[in-house]
């Protein structure tokens, strides 16, 4: 009997060691990811921001790592498991996601290195909750039950990861990553170098071609996907303005792959435009390609500026447009853009903008829709658009994949948009 004391004081000390390892891990990952978001959203912000622009995205998802690590001890060891991988991957997301993009192409720089100390923490995380799910894994009953009991903790885990975690993270890079700067491009003609600021004060930077048909066209979004069609319109004596959309490039602010104010940039090169001598007020329109077309929408919805729009391959930009056709089989697809919706608003410290079918109802400015038989999320969408718009109207469902129309059939997609423009501008 006395030599079973010094055994059993060995056990307890050893499981005392593990547990006090396990929970400085934890700490310590859950620390280095706080870190990074506290230096990506105040301290190495984005040009044009302010700490004020980044609150809620950098003050919840601190709090919940925070809070996470605190409660950590005193949850049972399959609730810490859990709890530790679903926080190392989001960590991981959260830490790599610049240094991936930007780093090959730029370089390491800024918020970067704590981004990698973040997905060293989330990797910890990932280790310690893995290691932790092993160790506490029951092997006292039957082995029907058990093996059933895994499968379908395998499956849960599974579902969460696909309609929570994976739409999550993809929030999170639509509000932390855009193109980088393009150098230089091909307009069809020289260009200029400007610059203007968006309607909430944030500089852009953009390229432009005077019109030798008194009309000008804002080709959008951002300076390199919309080099083809600029061309096509320089061809035809458009002037052509093409710029970096907020957070992308040269221009200044946050990113956000959804578009949620980039109606501000709009309005902006609207204003600048009207401002240039060579340039009609009363002859500018837009041509948006996807998130550009959303934007154009919304911005002729506010404006009276745009004389006319053509929307190429506008979709959805959060649950408000994902719920105008709802069916069963949608339903998931519904779930996940809950998610995405939610994660951006928290990102962005922004909420979603309305619905384009309500915008859509605003618009009295002549408007060409296209969409295509193979497009993107949401596209399916452009018929209710289409119905609700109020002033003169087009719908082209044109057969081919997300705003590739020019591509695929170049000769008829240049007639219709140049023709339009031809007719509601130049004309």
């Amino acid at each position: 009997m006395a030599a079973e004391h010094p055994a059993e004081r060995s056990r307890l000390r050893e499981l005392v060691s593990a547990a006090r390892l396990e929970t400085t891990l934890v700490a310590a990952g859950a620390g280095a990811v706080v870190l990074h978001v506290l230096d990506d959203s105040f301290f190495q912000r984005e040009p044009g921001t302010s700490a004020g622009d980044h609150l809620v995205g950098a003050l919840v998802p601190a709090a919940l790592f925070t809070g996470a690590a605190i409660a950590y001890p005193r949850l049972r060891a399959g609730a810490r498991a859990a709890l530790a991988i679903t926080l190392g991957l989001l960590g991981l997301v959260i830490g790599a996601v610049e240094p991936v993009v930007y780093g090959p192409k730029e370089g390491l720089s800024g918020d970067d290195f704590t981004g990698l100390l973040a997905a060293l923490g989330g990797l910890a995380l990932v280790g310690t909750g893995t290691v932790t799910a092993w160790r506490s894994r029951r092997r006292d009953d039957r082995r029907a039950w058990r093996y059933s009991r895994r499968l379908l903790l395998g499956v849960g885990a599974a579902l969460g990861i696909s309609v929570v975690l994976f739409p999550l993270a993809l929030s999170y890079g639509f509000t932390h990553v855009a193109r980088v700067e393009t150098p230089r491009g091909d307009l069809g003609a020289p260009y200029a170098h400007v610059s203007f600021k968006a309607s909430d004060g944030l500089r852009l930077d953009g390229w432009f071609v005077r019109p030798k048909n008194g009309a000008t066209v804002i080709v959008y979004p951002g300076k390199k996907g919309t080099q083809r069609h600029a061309r096509m319109l320089v061809r035809h004596g458009f002037g052509v303005l093409v710029f970096d959309r907020r957070g992308e490039g040269a221009s200044e602010g946050d990113p956000n792959a959804l578009g949620w104010s980039f109606d501000r940039d709009l309005l902006g090169a609207l204003t600048y435009l009207r401002s240039r001598d060579d340039v009609d007020p009363g002859h500018i329109g837009g041509l948006g390609l996807s998130v550009g077309g959303e934007a154009l929408l919304q911005t002729a919805a506010e404006s009276t500026a745009l004389g006319a729009v053509v929307s190429d391959g506008a979709g959805s930009r959060s649950i408000r447009e994902d719920t105008i056709h709802v069916h069963a089989r949608k339903l998931s697809d519904v779930v996940v853009s809950a998610v995405i919706t939610a994660g951006t608003a928290l990102f962005s410290n922004r909420l979603p903008p309305p619905s384009l079918k309500t915008l859509a109802g605003r618009i009295t400015a002549p408007v060409f829709f296209v969409y295509a038989t193979h497009g993107a999320g949401g596209e399916e969408n452009n018929p209710e658009y289409f119905a609700a718009a109020r002033g003169p109207k087009q719908l082209w469902l044109i057969e081919t994949t997300h705003t590739h129309g020019l591509a695929t059939r170049p000769h008829e997609y240049e007639r219709r948009v140049v023709a339009f423009f031809r007719r509601e501008l130049a004309d």
